[in-house]
């Protein structure tokens, strides 16, 4: 079975994308989940060649960075990408996208589930990209008829924009009343859910993590177990 290393809940956007899509796939796994600490470079590089989450084993086989992760899958399970061809290559397309671009949003808004925050002064670099995020969104929407960005099933993409969904939700951001029906969409997954409510349960604190956040913003509520 599946070994799958992830990080804390409440911080590791890149460790969702791969759980997530695992877990509406019904692809059993088994979740290895470790704390971030000040300095974990040594237990993150035990099962990780980067020292970074996520991580996948598959027997003696290491696969490590989500897209590649994403890609590993799709040659054993059906389901990981479209089936049609257009809406395959527009999947892939955003996907990768997000996997190298957004960076401002992902270093403005870093994820922090289990909190409500108020931005203050944010580059003006955040505002084109949450235009083109966007449209990318209503283009999939529009083009092969939602309710997840490639058509009716949940696919690879939509793995690769959960954080983002969670993002939103953190930071109030505001985007096209189409997005955040999808937004919603995302968040109302049992999946996304269980992620959700575990990251709430977490207790441990990551010093750098927590600093992100006040570097463009303010936590108003913090719904997280004390």
């Amino acid at each position: 079975m599946y070994q799958l290393f992830i990080a804390n809940k409440n911080y590791s956007s890149w460790s969702l994308r791969p759980w997530l899509l695992l877990q509406q796939l019904n692809i059993p796994f088994n979740e290895q989940l470790q704390q971030f600490q000040v300095d974990n470079y040594a237990n993150f590089r035990s099962f990780s060649p980067t020292a970074k989450v996520p991580c996948l084993h598959d027997g003696d086989t290491q696969v490590w960075e989500s897209l590649a992760i994403v890609e590993y899958l799709a040659e054993r399970h059906e389901g990981v990408w479209p089936a049609d061809a257009t809406a395959r290559n527009y999947a892939r397309c955003a996907a990768s996208e997000m996997h190298a671009g957004f960076v401002t949003l992902r270093n403005v808004c870093t994820m922090n589930c289990g909190v409500r925050a108020q931005l203050h002064n944010p580059p003006a670099a955040l505002a084109p990209e949450l235009a083109r995020l966007d449209e990318l969104w209503q283009q999939g929407l529009a083009q092969f008829g939602g309710p997840f960005l490639a058509g009716k099933d949940f696919t690879a993409v939509d793995a690769f924009f959960a954080p983002v969904a969670f993002r939103v939700q953190t930071y109030d951001l505001l985007l096209s009343d189409k997005a955040l029906t999808y937004v919603k969409h995302l968040l109302a997954l049992p999946a996304m859910q269980s992620w959700y409510q575990a990251a709430l349960q977490e207790s441990w604190r990551e010093p750098s993590h927590e600093a992100e956040i006040g570097l463009y913003g303010t936590v108003l509520i913090d719904y997280r177990k004390c």
